[in-house]
């Protein structure tokens, strides 16, 4: 088999991440409440244990009486970066929205509690935030969907308490662990997405869900130093030059030479935090034939030349 066949891009999307654990909380809820979720940097996760919320969503178009979106038991929610959404009770509520300034009280199991204290719980959550560590953060991220929802998924559930019982555990190894669990949820979680086809905004996922695209995706991936053409890229896909160009640009978001350039640049700046090898080395290894149109194409890229950008990595 071939390693443009063994590729796998969304996973190595992913890794270039670089997922790391901010916290994963036990919470219980009864009556009304609301929890504003409202900062882009940090991916937020919520597998519903027992009960049903809702997902409520501040975006255009959408009015006060939006249902929005109802989880049950068993259900996933992922939001990799995405503004102005609520997690609140099936129960409409006025009361104060929490927030990660304002959090609920915790109980002395050392679950949270949201909505009316004393009464039995409706519904159990295990939610979740990650940050992720990467340069190339945004430009990773916008190849990915805004949200998620996976329904009834029992591989999730049982990563979401795997991920929780590690971050309580003083474990040898433990932010070790928390990372590769995070990238499996993760991986596990866009997968799903992809398998239920709902990849709706253009992106990796949609471009992997086209037979045709994904084959020039994978290639490149599996070599991104190729002197690709767009014309080369489309007999990988089997299409034409221009209806190639147009169905990347339609699925991915990115024209595919943009789509290359940033993947490359993406490549470089891993290469360059770890320090692996000289500056020759590292263009070579991300498709330029020296140092100095490297360098110039990363500085016009990124805003700075690629040895500064390692300093400052290294600072």
């Amino acid at each position: 088999m071939s390693d443009t066949a063994l590729t796998d891009p969304l996973a190595e999307v992913v890794g270039l991440l670089r997922p790391a654990a901010r916290y994963t909380k036990y919470v219980q809820g009864a009556g009304g409440w609301r929890v504003q979720r409202s900062r882009p940097e940090l991916a937020f996760y919520c597998a519903v244990l027992e009960g049903s919320c809702r997902i409520l969503r501040a975006w255009p178009g959408v009015g006060p009486g939006d249902e929005g979106i109802v989880l049950h038991a068993g259900d996933f929610f992922l939001a990799p970066a995405m503004q102005g959404f609520t997690l609140a009770s099936m129960a409409e509520c006025e009361d104060a929205v929490l927030d990660e300034d304002n959090p609920p009280p915790r109980l002395p199991d050392g679950r949270y509690h949201l909505g009316t204290l004393g009464l039995p719980p409706e519904v159990q959550l295990v939610v979740g935030h990650c940050v992720f560590e990467s340069p190339d953060t945004p430009l990773l991220l916008s190849l990915l969907p805004s949200l998620v929802v996976a329904r009834a998924h029992a591989r999730l559930a049982t990563l979401v308490q795997l991920v929780g019982d590690e971050y309580r555990a003083e474990r040898p190894a433990r932010d070790v662990v928390l990372a590769r669990l995070l990238e499996v949820l993760l991986i596990e979680a866009l997968r799903s997405s992809a398998d239920a086809g709902a990849a709706a905004s253009p992106g990796l996922l949609r471009g992997l869900g086209d037979v045709r695209l994904a084959s020039a995706l994978r290639s490149i991936h599996a070599h991104p130093a190729e002197d690709w053409s767009v014309a080369r890229l489309a007999r990988a896909a089997a299409l034409s030059r221009s209806s190639f160009f147009e169905r990347f640009r339609r699925e991915v978001g990115l024209a595919p030479m943009e789509y290359l350039l940033a993947w490359r640049m993406a490549l470089a700046k891993r290469l360059l935090l770890r320090d692996d090898g000289s500056m020759a080395e590292v263009a070579q290894q991300v498709g330029y034939s020296s140092a100095s149109t490297f360098s110039v194409a990363f500085s016009r890229h990124v805003g700075v030349p690629p040895s500064a950008f390692a300093r400052q990595g290294s600072s």
